[in-house]
């Protein structure tokens, strides 16, 4: 593992190829952060162009993941995780997760994954944003059938909270991740009931968490959270000129998270605590 912290930064692209019913494809250069949450008072004493729950170049808040609360995020997830009966996937939990850039930060997906005191990854927690300034998760436990042959975990659920206008929201999300190392990927196909219609997936190669990198990172991506933003409006103009059909925004869902029960979690029907 490179680096002396488990923490690090991901470099690589975001890709989207929605297939239908009008063909869009997209593709930017970001990175991403990996925290371990117990690391990052550590990291903010360390960096000097790092810090927590206040203004830096680069910086993380607690109160932009989970429920908007100011509480610590360790805490917050540890207490979504043992209301859900997942109390051993506490151990060590990982954010992987834009973080604020001079300030500015919006997240359209944060994964956390959590891990059991063996190593193994117990649960994973994806955290969608809209541009709303609404947040909803879905909670799956991996279960026996999660991991296939070539280390890579597939999980599936129903979509319970809106995103795009340009999605209805009777669909399914099925992700496919590779594990954070020197390399992560997190997938995600989304599919209705006529088969897929979008491919959505970042690919990204390790950088040590360093006060230069952090720098290097700046200069190769500058204002890359607000860029994220924009680019979000600029693609959802080109759809709009394509003559994609707007879905009406209903209601955000009562709970903050939608619970997978683990007995299959790729074809496991979605249910809220």
């Amino acid at each position: 593992m490179t680096g002396t912290w488990t923490s690090a930064l991901f470099e690589g692209s975001v890709m989207h190829h929605r297939l239908r019913p009008r063909d869009h494809k997209l593709r930017y250069r970001v990175f991403s952060f990996l925290f371990d949450l117990d690391e990052i008072d550590g990291l903010a004493g360390s960096l000097k162009l790092f810090s927590r729950n206040r203004f830096n170049l680069f910086s993380f808040h607690d109160r932009d993941h989970a429920d908007h609360d100011h509480r610590d995020i360790r805490k917050r997830i540890e207490d979504i995780l043992k209301k859900h009966d997942l109390g051993d996937c506490t151990h060590r939990i990982e954010l992987l997760c834009y973080p604020r850039i001079l300030g500015f930060v919006f997240n359209p997906l944060s994964v956390y994954f959590c891990h059991r005191s063996d190593g193994s990854v117990g649960a994973v927690l994806y955290e969608v944003s809209n541009t709303f300034g609404d947040r909803h998760s879905y909670l799956i436990p991996v279960g026996s059938d999660a991991i296939d042959e070539k280390g890579v975990l597939r999980q599936s659920c129903a979509k319970a909270f809106y995103v795009s206008p340009f999605i209805d929201m009777q669909a399914d999300y099925h992700f496919r991740i590779c594990m954070p190392d020197e390399k992560v990927a997190v997938a995600i196909r989304e599919t209705d009931r006529d088969g897929a219609f979008l491919n959505a997936v970042f690919v990204g190669d390790r950088t040590a968490l360093s006060d230069r990198n952090l720098f290097m990172a700046f200069v190769r991506y500058p204002l890359m959270t607000l860029k994220v933003v924009a680019g979000i409006h600029y693609e959802a103009l080109h759809l709009w000129r394509k003559g994609m059909k707007f879905h009406k925004r209903p209601k955000p869902p009562a709970h903050d998270v939608t619970y997978v029960f683990a007995a299959n979690s790729q074809t496991a029907e979605a249910a809220k605590r």
